[in-house]
């Protein structure tokens, strides 16, 4: 006879039993998610999450850095086009068309620049001269003041200088550096054609453009999107016209100084002092010492000096009074962070990032103070506690 051993199916309470069981397993037994929930793990993650930020981002910078002779000329375009934008809208309110609008701004702003450089050019080529006869006898009278100082400097010394600047004028060396230059007035000449066409349909048809851009946000992110692009054109458009404001009033007042004393070629030291204005911080101080050493080489030290204190005048007046009126609703930037987007676009792009970093800079910060809404900032950047400096 066999007998067979009779098996009954586990009960309720035996199953509720196992399960608590395994989960006491889990949980002293911890898997892959639970590594990555504690302290230790949260840190890993956001570190991953930056690291491939920072890599799409220099990926982003490289390629943007390759592509300059396109990228560039779109951003001076984008800038000019926001700055020109209340002359358009103006046209298009008198009821005037469109393209007509748009052709005769552009050729406005054309003409007063193409005038400001006829001017230049015409200076340059009737005071030339002068100024080499006068450069002339200024480093005649520069040597002859450097024979009486105790460290002796003799005329074979000065020889040597001049023939080792002769030998690399005359070498290959220079050759290929003229060759270089060529190359890059060529394009130059390119960007600056693909600019004014770029310009031009920024101008005729930008609105749409960037309507264009959104269709593919709707609700919420669509009106983001709205005030992100009227806060860019904005900031943009009133900081180029403000600092041409502020540079025109130093090209001016400068100017009237250059001319006073005799300077040779006041007008385009002038335009370039309009020039410089546009880079913040350091472009007032390289206008003076162009200036200052033009007078030094023409006239004399003595007038030099004068117009340093003309220059150092000028700016003083212009940074205490005007600038703060004119530019205080544009640029809403700390001097560190000015400082700092100047350093970044000229290792980037040289004068021309320069020129455009801080306008950049002030467009993302304006973007953020609108993100969430007209008046509300995103919200790393709004103000959760008071916040009192140490010695204020």
């Amino acid at each position: 006879m066999w007998f067979r051993r009779r098996t009954s199916a586990p009960t309720g309470a035996a199953v509720v039993r196992a399960a608590e069981v395994a989960r006491d397993e889990a949980r002293r037994t911890p898997g892959a998610g639970a590594l990555w929930a504690d302290g230790f793990g949260r840190v890993g993650t956001r570190s991953v999450q930056t690291l491939a930020l920072l890599a799409l981002v220099t990926v982003a910078v490289f390629a943007l850095t390759r592509l300059t002779l396109v990228v560039i000329p779109v951003l001076i375009a984008l800038v000019l086009a926001s700055a020109m934008h209340p002359l358009v809208s103006w046209f298009r309110r008198h009821r005037m068309p469109s393209i007509l609008a748009t052709w005769v701004a552009l050729f406005l702003v054309v003409g007063v620049l193409g005038g400001v450089l006829a001017a230049v050019v015409y200076a340059v080529i009737h005071q030339w001269d002068d100024l080499v006869d006068q450069a002339v006898a200024g480093v005649g009278e520069l040597q002859e003041s450097l024979s009486g100082l105790p460290i002796e400097i003799s005329d074979q010394q000065i020889e040597d200088a001049r023939t080792a600047v002769t030998e690399f004028l005359t070498s290959s060396s220079f050759g290929a550096g003229a060759i270089a230059g060529v190359s890059a007035t060529a394009n130059f000449l390119t960007g600056f054609v693909l600019m004014v066409v770029v310009l031009f349909f920024f101008l005729k048809d930008g609105p749409r453009i960037w309507e264009f851009l959104l269709r593919p946000f709707e609700g919420t992110r669509y009106e983001r999107g709205q005030r992100v692009g009227h806060r860019v054109v904005t900031t943009m458009g009133g900081y180029v016209r403000g600092t041409a404001i502020v540079a025109a009033v130093d090209a001016i007042g400068i100017g009237i100084g250059l001319v006073i004393m005799g300077v040779p070629l006041a007008i385009p030291l002038a335009v370039l002092v309009f020039l410089l204005a546009f880079i913040p911080l350091v472009g007032a101080t390289l206008a003076g010492v162009f200036a200052a050493l033009v007078t030094l080489v023409a006239l004399g030290p003595v007038e030099a000096l004068i117009v340093v204190g003309i220059v150092v005048l000028v700016n003083q007046l212009e940074g205490n009074f005007l600038q703060p009126v004119v530019m205080a609703r544009s640029l809403a930037l700390h001097p560190l962070v000015i400082l700092v987007a100047l350093t970044v676009g000229t290792v980037l792009a040289g004068i021309t990032g320069a020129v455009l970093a801080v306008p950049i800079a002030a467009s993302i910060w304006g973007v953020i103070q609108v993100w969430n809404g007209p008046h509300e900032p995103a919200r790393p950047a709004q103000q959760k506690r008071r916040e009192v400096a140490e010695g204020r």
